[in-house]
């Protein structure tokens, strides 16, 4: 039987083909959320997934749920949202409130794991340029939006929500078409949902996945840009 490898703060993460198969993909438990082990972990493909009181959980599963911006699959539907729903797009104009909407309690769920701590490790990501939002709004009123972890041309989707139909599918339109220019550009979008799959995310083996990832990270990104309103993404 294979065995958990416990870290302590500033250990090393072990080779990800050490993770287990089931639960899949958990490779280690321990260390903490400080911003160094964040991006260390990031860079290889490694992210954090846990429930209070559990110890931090570290996650790399095989297969990996990924999403390639130019294969953004945009459904009639929801190009008739973008043309007339009128919403307004901001980039990291309210990372903060972002989270605290992903992080409030959904139907059929019993609360959440992006807890105090997780706030605010990746609110300091925010504020020292990892971590980025992309907010969708009804005049003044937060809607919709994401948050994730940017390295190079790699964008790691945290979590979404939204408050009206299509809101969530909006600010991941208009943060495909920002990636889309990068080098090797992909949204990673951990484990397989048939959500994603129906906006055209696909599995990759993990050693794919981190092919790819290690070579958009060493070829790098241009910065994120949004457009102010949705009819620009039409």
């Amino acid at each position: 039987m294979a065995l958990l490898t416990y870290l302590e703060p500033g250990d090393e993460f072990p080779p990800s083909g050490k993770a287990l198969e089931e639960p899949n993909g958990l490779l280690a438990a321990g260390g903490c959320l400080d911003s160094a082990t964040l991006l260390r972990a990031y860079s290889r493909g490694i992210f954090p997934w846990y429930e209070a009181p559990q110890p931090v959980l570290w996650w790399t599963p095989d297969p990996r749920s990924v999403l390639f911006p130019h294969e953004l699959h945009v459904s009639r539907s929801l190009r008739r949202s973008l043309r007339r729903s009128g919403y307004r797009l901001a980039l990291n104009r309210d990372f903060a409130g972002i989270m605290r909407a992903c992080a409030a309690p959904r139907e059929g769920q019993r609360g959440t794991w992006i807890d105090d701590a997780m706030q605010r490790a990746y609110r300091r990501l925010h504020d020292e340029g990892w971590a980025h939002s992309i907010e969708v709004y009804d005049s003044d009123v937060l809607i919709g939006g994401l948050y994730g972890i940017k390295l190079g041309g790699a964008f790691f989707g945290e979590s979404m929500f939204s408050l009206r139909p299509d809101a969530s599918k909006i600010a991941l339109v208009a943060l495909a078409q920002a990636m889309v220019s990068h080098p090797g550009a992909l949204i990673d979008c951990q484990i397989e949902s048939a959500h994603m799959n129906s906006l055209g995310a696909r599995n990759l083996p993990r050693l794919d996945f981190e092919q790819r990832l290690a070579q958009t990270l060493l070829e790098g990104g241009s910065p994120l840009a949004v457009p102010a309103s949705c009819e620009e993404l039409a």
